[in-house]
């Protein structure tokens, strides 16, 4: 069997870099700055919330304790909803590297202290914000009981609250936990609806929220096409977005594009995108920010079997660069697991036990269960190439147990096939067999969900098509309803002008002709700028000084011909000159007869 082509690194620092990444578009100083010239509490509690939440990724220490300020100052206000943000705050920051048990935990008790008082004062949409925010960091965890336990308690409430944007982002979460728990069809239904809500608002960052969630969704079914269609358009909607941070985001996403399609196997698209990734965070002079595409290109060396080359980069100056931010935010045994990792693939084992032995502590005692799997999958092949069959056995054992409990098929005949060889080549052919029968069962499931896995690209693409389907009806049902209504205003134009144009063959008052002339006059031109401002979205492209100077324009033209004609008609109309008229046609009349 082939162990995956990627280093625990990516895992650990991805997640917690685009977390952050993305926060920090002003630097620590400008924040700083900012906070000194705070004059009310919600501007220094915005501003305190900002820097902690910044200085995960550049210093821990300094993040602790301004994410203390925070919550003290916050206390002190006795403003419950700065107290619950405050909270929010620290549990969101300590989510950040929630990969690690300590700020797993630490994240977890902050919300819970959050909700504690939002539940206290009613504050209902923030219950349903912090039960969405929990939802998410039990994924992490993972605990996915608990994790449908609170998007079922945030779901219930914000299902009956006037938040759309609230009740997208709950449908997009309940979508994630049963992809978590491999109910495709009904993951895929939330994610859909989440976007129909987003849609019919127009909210921009719910938008591309929904867009990243469909993109996830598709390559955990190995639709990678319909992964990168998903994500171009979540790029895409950053064209929409005003804030500052919209450069900075724009270098993450080409760095996640490229990730999409190495997965595709478009190896040197994704070498191009790394590169660009790179450039891009060189030209917004953020050297953090290039590390998310040099973890990338390592890990593609490492995926098409060039670990020389990933050895090389990881020990140039960018290298450098990225393990002085990996120690920084306290992530250091991360080095000697990459290294071990690497010198692994290179065949220097010596070096490769050296390393994993100065990571082992860390990963078995202070990460969550998945990182610990991938670790000791690492770990086991190593030991395995070395020749060490009874620490291969070990660690073979301890990935089939976790794998086992967090639900892991792949992880459980990953294991059951090495120790199937492993005891074969101790001479134990009692446990070699029962390796062997546990591998052929977890093969036949694995096939049975691959196969499901492409019934859920059929399903996914014929629920996509009926919610298409839906749209478009409606979509035309909208188009004929406006059809009608347009032709109703033009038909009571024309009634209106016809008993207009009555009232002055009949002997009525100048006054009336005068009042249903005005409200003629002035529907029939209203409408026509109606017309022209439906109309005119080809030529200004929404350009909202281009709108200004073609409605000026027009207004120039049409007012005045609209005084000029109405002041002309009606005086037409209520002058002798139209009962001349009348009597002409009458006299005729009386001498046909």
């Amino acid at each position: 069997m082939k162990i995956q082509k990627t280093s625990l690194l990516f895992s650990f620092i991805v997640l917690s870099a685009i977390k952050t990444f993305s926060q920090q578009g002003a630097a620590v100083d400008s924040i700083k700055s900012s906070l000194a010239k705070a004059n009310t509490p919600e501007e220094k509690v915005y501003w305190l919330d900002n820097l902690s939440r910044t200085l995960m990724n550049v210093n821990l220490p300094q993040a602790e304790d301004y994410g203390k300020q925070l919550i003290t100052f916050a206390e002190e206000t006795r403003d419950r909803k700065l107290m619950v943000k405050a909270y929010m705050s620290n549990g969101e920051r300590c989510g950040y590297l929630a990969a690690q048990k300590a700020y797993l935990s630490r994240s977890i008790e902050y919300y819970n202290k959050a909700l504690e008082i939002a539940r206290q004062n009613k504050m209902e949409e923030r219950i349903g914000e912090i039960q969405l925010r929990l939802t998410g960091i039990y994924l992490i965890a993972p605990d996915k009981e608990k994790a449908l336990q609170n998007i079922n308690q945030a779901f219930s409430l914000t299902s009956t609250l006037k938040n759309d944007s609230l009740l997208a982002e709950s449908h997009s979460m309940y979508g994630q936990v049963y992809q978590a728990r491999n109910e495709k069809t009904l993951a895929l239904r939330h994610f859909l609806n989440a976007l129909r809500i987003a849609e019919s608002i127009d909210n921009t960052t719910v938008l591309r929220n929904c867009y990243v969630h469909l993109s996830n969704f598709y390559t955990r079914i190995g639709d990678n096409d319909k992964a990168i269609d998903y994500y171009m358009k979540a790029y895409n909607m950053l064209d929409r977005m005003k804030e500052k941070n919209v450069p900075y985001q724009r270098c993450i996403d080409i760095n996640t594009l490229g990730n999409l399609f190495a997965n595709k196997k478009n190896y040197d698209i994704a070498i191009s995108y790394f590169e660009r990734s790179i450039r891009m965070a060189d030209s917004l002079k953020f050297a953090s920010l290039k590390i998310p595409g040099f973890l990338s290109l390592i890990n593609q060396y490492l995926r098409i079997d060039q670990p020389q080359k990933a050895l090389d980069y990881f020990n140039s100056s960018a290298g450098d660069n990225m393990k002085k931010f990996v120690t920084g935010i306290g992530l250091s045994p991360v080095i000697d697991q990459s290294y071990g990792y690497i010198y692994t693939e290179l065949g220097r084992f010596d070096s490769a036990k050296y390393h994993f032995g100065k990571a082992t502590s860390y990963f078995e005692n202070n990460t969550n269960e998945s990182n610990k799997i991938n670790f000791y999958i690492q770990l086991a092949n190593m030991y395995k190439k070395v020749g060490e069959k009874a620490k291969a056995i070990e660690y073979y054992q301890k990935i089939k147990e976790l794998s086992e409990k967090n639900g892991s098929l792949e992880g459980i005949r990953t294991a059951a096939k090495q120790l199937d060889s492993l005891y074969l080549a101790t001479g134990d052919y009692k446990q070699a067999s029962l390796y062997n029968s546990i591998y052929y069962k977890f093969k036949d499931s694995i096939e049975k969900q691959n196969k499901e896995n492409e019934l859920a690209q059929i399903e996914a693409s014929d629920e996509q098509q009926r919610q298409e389907r839906i749209l478009a009806e409606k979509e035309e049902a909208k188009e004929k309803r406006i059809r009608v209504q347009y032709m109703g205003i033009i038909i009571g134009i024309g009634i209106l002008f016809i008993g207009l144009v009555m009232m002055g063959w009949f002997k009525v008052s100048a006054n009336t002709i005068k009042a249903i002339g005005f409200f003629s006059f002035l529907i029939f031109f209203e409408f026509i700028f109606l017309i022209f401002k439906k109309n005119i979205y080809g030529l200004t492209h929404g350009e909202p000084l281009y709108d200004l100077a073609f409605m000026i324009g027009l207004a120039a033209v049409l007012v005045p011909l609209h005084h000029w004609l109405e002041h002309n008609v009606i005086h037409f109309l209520t002058s002798h000159h139209m009962l001349k008229l009348r009597g002409i046609f009458s006299g005729r009349g009386e001498e046909n007869s």
